[in-house]
């Protein structure tokens, strides 16, 4: 672990009960090593697959008052910054600010963005948040963990094979962000129908002053459920293992993705145990398993290894 205190600002959603946002984020963090500081831009009774949910949501002016409370006490200054789900437009430009001011305060502030727009095919936010996170989240964003529609929105372009992938990462690189991972896609994979094809591309800067990238692919098992906050989970888990391996993409994606598997199949194990035979889980049977994984986060056996594509 890192001996100096290393501190995130996660702006994400809460929910009181079950793991999603902040409550998805925080924990895996604080077992890591960081201390995190968290603004809750909706604070929700539960996650929004339930039959019910209630709550309240964060104005832009609300967040400005909350950040300026940290100003005032000069305590605003962050190692890492980490966003996630947000449906307005003025919030996530006041975020926007609030990052734009952070890392003028601290140049090697690094901007984990996790840009939540929808998911296969389908927008589950207002569209005029994409103009936004395209020109101006984006090109402050040094870590982008986009999935496969979300980088088809951000870069214009449609992904059907392997190159689109590639193509589509050098795009996002262009835009600002150094790393770039497509967490999740619907290509084939080499392994068959039950995997999952995630890409990642990291640009490092050698000692030379020339760029290399590091571009790797991973497989990952397909787990028939609907989970929520596995996407916080995994924002949230790049950060930690970047910053342990700030140079080595394969080795934090291995972790990372090792991590999720551990949680997930946890998770599922203990959602059919209580659903019962025959049974589908219930949204409140398929929260993860967060707490019971402490052990996994810290100290993530391998089981899912990444492949170097091609190195530049």
């Amino acid at each position: 672990m890192a001996a100096m205190e290393c501190r995130v600002l996660s702006i994400q959603s809460h929910v009181v009960r079950g793991y999603v946002g902040n409550k998805s984020a925080t924990f895996p963090l604080q077992v890591l090593g960081f201390e995190v500081d968290s603004i809750n831009s909706v604070q929700f009774s539960n996650h929004t697959g339930y039959a019910h949910w209630k709550g309240q949501v964060l104005k832009a002016d609300e967040l400005n008052v909350l950040y300026e409370g940290i100003k005032l006490n000069k305590v605003n200054h962050y190692d890492y910054i980490l966003t996630g789900y947000s449906r307005d437009t003025s919030f996530l430009m006041t975020v926007v600010e609030i990052v734009k001011e952070l890392k003028k305060a601290n140049p090697n502030l690094v901007y984990v963005c996790d840009p939540v727009m929808g998911d296969h095919g389908a927008m589950y936010v207002p569209e005029e948040l994409l103009p936004v996170y395209r020109d101006k989240v984006v090109p402050m964003a040094d870590i982008l963990t986009p999935n496969q529609f979300e980088a088809e929105l951000l870069t214009g372009r449609k992904i059907h094979t392997t190159e689109d992938a590639l193509k589509a990462m050098e795009l996002l690189h262009k835009m600002g962000p150094k790393t770039v991972v497509l967490t999740s896609t619907e290509l084939p994979s080499n392994q068959g129908g039950q995997y999952l094809l995630a890409l990642g591309s990291q640009k490092i800067e050698k000692p030379d002053g020339t760029m290399s990238i590091q571009k790797i692919c991973m497989d990952i098992p397909k787990v028939d459920a609907v989970f929520v906050g596995t996407g916080d989970l995994f924002a949230a888990l790049l950060l930690a293992w970047t910053h342990h391996h700030p140079s080595d993409l394969k080795a934090a994606c291995e972790k990372t993705v090792s991590v999720m598997h551990h949680v997930i199949k946890r998770t599922i194990n203990y959602a059919n145990e209580k659903a019962g035979p025959g049974q589908r889980p219930s949204p409140a049977q398929l929260e993860l398993r967060m707490v019971q994984s402490k052990g996994d986060i810290e100290n993530p056996a391998i089981v899912v290894e990444a492949k170097f594509l091609q190195t530049s």
